[in-house]
């Protein structure tokens, strides 16, 4: 179920704002660009994500976008959709099932799980999927603003 909640650009869901079931989906079509781009910014220039010749004898029979490409697409679901701005990625298990390969559509998605409101901790069971089919499986924890903290610091 998507939020019926808004956020501003700057301030995402605060703590009391979020409940278990609440999700967010961001959807994006992997170019070229996106994996010459990624590439030189991490440094992974591993051929099987930049070299044809060499990805064409590979199990994947030619080029695939990086594992942790499509699971920054994970990451702009969380900072920028639902909790959103102001959410603090404390940490990320992810499996990757199958390739992306460039002109692929992924689309990634949150659904919260778990909710700790002594820590101000999120849960969220989080996918990147092509079509009907599910690339990158994994769980994410996150550290959400609290509404009371932020009236605290206000008065």
């Amino acid at each position: 179920m998507d939020s019926p909640l808004v956020h501003t650009d700057l301030n995402g869901f605060f703590l009391e704002d979020l409940s278990v079931g609440m999700s967010g989906v961001f959807a994006k079509t992997i170019t070229e660009a996106d994996i010459v781009l990624f590439s030189g910014v991490t440094g992974d220039m591993n051929p099987v994500h930049v070299n044809q010749e060499y990805a064409q004898d590979t199990m994947f029979k030619g080029r695939i976008a990086h594992g942790m490409l499509t699971a920054s697409l994970i990451s702009t679901v969380l900072g920028m959709k639902m909790p959103g701005p102001g959410v603090i990625y404390l940490g990320q298990d992810l499996k990757f099932l199958a390739p992306v390969r460039a002109g692929d559509t992924v689309t990634a998605r949150a659904v919260i799980t778990d909710i700790i409101p002594e820590k101000k901790r999120i849960i969220c069971k989080t996918t990147a999927s092509v079509g009907d089919k599910v690339v990158c499986d994994g769980t994410a924890k996150m550290m959400v603003r609290s509404r009371a903290e932020l009236d605290e610091k206000s008065s």
